[in-house]
């Protein structure tokens, strides 16, 4: 019953606007994910991508990236539907996406292009499938690896079709779609998350949307506090704030990931422990500065910053004293500098009342890095909500 309504709600009939009339509503990303290289690319390969949408609207669109490619990329065909159960479609909810009119696009090396509106209305919470198929990706693909979230693969394009026969094959991250917009109420807004692996979502459980941002989304979509409903997912496992390595870092990604999508209020940036652990000289100043570069730009972007604390993680095999202390000075300056509109402080959420440079027994993951679902659940419910409006004041 409930997959049915989801479905009525994806495939409403539009409206008919007034002729020369602008659409209502803004644009509004409703999911996303970094985009990093994938391994190569495969032809005649299609992809059931399952995501989940933060904030409902109308004129659903898709953003297929081949920001990492080498060479063009033709996806001859995409389709977006909802999930029943697997690769299986809620029946009728299937529907064609075009690119300027056109069924078929090829995307440049290093580009990304965006679908035309779908006419209709997406659901606030809906597993969206976006199937696509290319008849010629080759060299690098590019993607998202630790979506924590399962999708499917067939050969040739099965994109059209509502059932699961041909998606024989599955995968743990999602090819060449980087985001999902929606038109949502005017003045509605979205918060991007930049992040590492906590983020990502590791240690939370796969398939249940139990990262610490879907959390925040559904605290987000229940709140009359605030007109941020959006939030996009920008974590990548083992990222860094100033250097490249797992995905380029949050420096040289802070354009593509986060300031590029629609509707965005507010950088939650919650990055550092792997700058930190990593031994490699990096002092607490040095990430200062890179937290300093990542507000400069975002507020000249017009974006609010929120800065998170760095959280404990004594017990995972990189932690020494020395890192430690880097943690607790780089700590201090997220607290008290004044540098961000609004702080969570997630190391006080996650530390134990009896060391605190551990994570809490009852939140760590089992790594004593990374939260299992209570912590990620935890995290979310800390963060105040209108301080991810850029009409609030700022919260500390």
């Amino acid at each position: 019953m409930l997959m049915a309504l989801a479905a009525a709600a994806l495939a409403v009939q539009a409206v008919p606007a007034t002729a020369g009339a602008a659409p209502a509503g803004s644009e509004v990303v409703t999911w996303g994910a970094s985009a990093d290289r994938l391994g190569e690319g495969v032809p005649d390969r299609g992809y059931r991508l399952v995501v989940h949408t933060s904030v409902g609207g109308n004129d659903l669109r898709v953003r297929l990236s081949n920001a990492f490619g080498d060479r063009p990329v033709t996806f001859d065909s995409a389709y977006a539907g909802v999930q029943s159960a697997g690769a299986r479609l809620v029946r009728g909810s299937n529907r064609r996406l075009t690119f300027g009119g056109a069924r078929s696009v090829t995307v440049p090396a290093g580009a990304t292009a965006t679908s035309d509106p779908l006419p209709g209305r997406t659901a606030a919470g809906t597993d969206l499938v976006v199937s696509v198929h290319s008849p010629d990706a080759a060299g690098p693909a590019t993607g998202h690896g630790m979506a924590m979230q399962t999708s499917y693969v067939s050969r040739g394009d099965h994109t059209a079709e509502d059932g699961a026969a041909h998606w024989d094959g599955t995968t743990g991250s999602w090819f060449y779609l980087d985001a999902v917009t929606v038109r949502a109420p005017s003045g509605t807004g979205a918060v991007v998350a930049l992040g590492d692996s906590i983020t990502d979502g590791w240690q939370s459980s796969t398939d249940l949307d139990r990262r610490w941002p879907d959390y925040l989304a559904r605290r987000l979509r229940q709140s009359a506090a605030t007109a941020v409903k959006g939030v996009a997912n920008e974590g990548i496992s083992g990222n860094k704030v100033l250097a490249d390595g797992a995905g380029q870092s949050a420096l040289h990604r802070l354009d593509r990931d986060v300031l590029s999508h629609p509707g965005v209020r507010a950088v939650f940036l919650f990055e550092g422990v792997n700058d930190i652990k990593a031994h490699t000289g990096v002092t607490a100043q040095d990430l200062i500065a890179g937290y300093r570069e990542i507000v400069q730009r975002a507020h000249a972007a017009g974006k609010r910053v929120v800065g998170a604390t760095v959280g404990p993680f004594k017990g995972w095999p990189e932690w020494d004293p020395e890192a430690e202390a880097v943690r607790q000075e780089v700590n201090a300056f997220i607290r008290d500098s004044g540098a961000f509109d609004a702080v969570t402080d997630f190391d006080r959420v996650l530390r134990s009342p009896y060391d605190h440079e551990r994570i809490l027994p009852s939140f760590d993951g089992g790594d004593h890095l990374h939260p299992n679902d209570k912590g990620m659940q935890a995290m979310a419910d800390a963060v105040d909500l209108t301080s991810l409006d850029r009409s609030a004041p700022a919260v500390t």
